[in-house]
C-alpha cells in the first residue's frame, strides 16, 4: 500500500466535495453546514494532504505498522466523523441519536495521531 498516495488521492476527493458544498451554500445563502464544510476541509483534505506530502517527503515513515494504522484509523474516524456531522447539522437526524458515535470517530483521529506522532518520533527524523 502506498501511504502518501493513499492520503493525497482521497485528500483530493474531500477537496472536491468542500469545494462542492461551499458552492452549494454560497449559491443558496443557507450556510447551516458551514461547520461541515469546515471540517471536510480540514480533516479531509487538509490534514490528509499534509500527510500524504510528508510520507513522500519522509518515506523512512511508510514502513511501519504505525503509518498503516494511522492510514486507516485517520479513514474511518474521518469519514464516520464527516457522516455523522452533516447528518446532524443537516437535521436529518437528531444530535441526541447520532451523538454517541462522534467520541469514537473523534478517537480513532486521535489514536491516528498518535500513531503518527510515534513513528515521526521513532523514525529520528
Amino acid at each position: 500500500m502506498n501511504i502518501s498516495r493513499g492520503f493525497l488521492g482521497i485528500g483530493s476527493i474531500y477537496l472536491i466535495v468542500g469545494i462542492g458544498l461551499g458552492s452549494y451554500m454560497g449559491g443558496s445563502g443557507d450556510h447551516t453546514l458551514a461547520p461541515v464544510h469546515a471540517h471536510i476541509n480540514l480533516l479531509g483534505f487538509t490534514l490528509m494532504t499534509v500527510f500524504g506530502l510528508a510520507y513522500r517527503v519522509i518515506p523512512g515513515l511508510t514502513d511501519s505498522n504505525l503509518a498503516k494504522a494511522h492510514f486507516w484509523l485517520h479513514q474511518v474516524g474521518a469519514l464516520v466523523l464527516l457522516v455523522g456531522l452533516f447528518l446532524m447539522m443537516s437535521g436529518r437526524v437528531a444530535a441526541a441519536s447520532i451523538g454517541p458515535i462522534f467520541p469514537f470517530a473523534e478517537g480513532a483521529v486521535a489514536l491516528g495521531a498518535l500513531c503518527w506522532a510515534a513513528n515521526l518520533l521513532r523514525s529520528k527524523v
